[in-house]
């Protein structure tokens, strides 16, 4: 079915999920979806993805845990979240009467942990598919970030892939040297999709007590700032596997958006501009809508890949 708004066709296909247009809310700023309800309605997202869940409640990082910096912000939380168990009883019933595609965003300390966190989540109602947040520390293999590696990343893409035949689209970091070959062997490893940037690894200092700003020294990088960088990385995977690809990364505007679907992403994330203004996603599904009418587009699809380069 073709969904159109004003005569324009939003709609986006990422493998096996299909979009009713190419704006997601990103994992870790849109908690579990109800806080943001009273404010925008859910049902104009494309989806929206919960923040990040584990099979046992987390408490996170000692606070502070936030800090702005000149356009962009880190964020050390820790990735604190209720657990699998309380988030199928106390945030699923919320979630079934979303209006729009839910996706669960999931973490592991080993292959396992994914595996389990996917063949908890495969068969439930309400749950379009899954997000894996590969940016986590392999504890069974000394600590290691699972997505620095490509034999890492494919092997934990493999175990989840074993565990579920829901879609998968797995979250890609940026603090690697071939984005390319880490994405690469997601697919290979059976992703339906692949979503990048994560946030780069950062710091800030308090110069009058000389202590880091953040408890845990070292945070997330997110926000403007970042977007260069993940507007790069999204060219270069898109133009590299077959698979589709999702653009995260200071995504605040309609043009940041129309950036990323031109460089090839199917789709996009907003994330920390949820936290400068709620409604930004929806100002930007507008700002798509606008872009599209002035440029005598009828399809989304049309410029998904459409930078021209000599």
């Amino acid at each position: 079915m073709v969904l159109k708004k004003n005569g324009l066709n939003l709609s986006v296909e990422l493998g096996p999920l299909k979009l009713k247009n190419p704006v997601m809310a990103a994992s870790g700023t849109f908690g579990y979806g109800e806080e943001y309800a009273g404010i925008i309605p859910l049902k104009s997202l494309g989806a929206l993805i919960t923040k990040g869940l584990s099979l046992e409640p987390r408490k996170g990082n000692p606070p502070p845990r936030l800090a702005e910096t000149p356009s962009g912000m880190l964020n050390a939380i820790g990735l604190e979240n209720v657990g699998v168990e309380a988030f199928l009883q106390e945030k699923m019933p919320f979630l079934r009467k979303a209006g729009c595609s839910v996706l669960v965003n999931i973490f592991g300390g080993g292959e396992d942990e994914y595996a389990e966190m996917a063949r908890r989540l495969s068969d439930v109602e309400g749950i379009a598919g899954l997000e894996a947040n590969i940016s986590c520390p392999n504890v069974k293999a000394g600590g290691t970030v699972f997505a620095t590696e490509a034999k890492a990343v494919y092997q934990v893409t493999s175990k989840i892939r074993q565990a579920t035949s829901s879609f998968l689209m797995v979250k890609l970091s940026p603090n690697v040297g071939d984005i390319v070959k880490i994405a690469a062997a997601a697919e290979e490893a059976g992703a339906d999709a692949v979503s990048l940037i994560n946030t780069l690894t950062g710091m800030a200092i308090d110069i009058k007590t000389r202590t880091p700003v953040l408890a845990n020294i070292t945070g997330g990088l997110s926000g403007p700032a970042i977007k260069p960088i993940g507007l790069r990385m999204v060219w270069q995977v898109a133009r590299a596997v077959r698979i589709p690809v999702v653009g995260i990364g200071g995504i605040t505007t309609a043009e940041d958006a129309l950036e990323y679907l031109i460089a090839g992403a199917t789709a996009i994330q907003v994330g920390s501009a949820h936290f400068v203004d709620p409604r930004a996603s929806l100002r930007i599904i507008d700002g798509i809508q606008g872009y599209l009418r002035a440029s005598g587009l009828t399809s989304v699809s049309s410029l998904i890949g459409s930078l021209k380069v000599s």
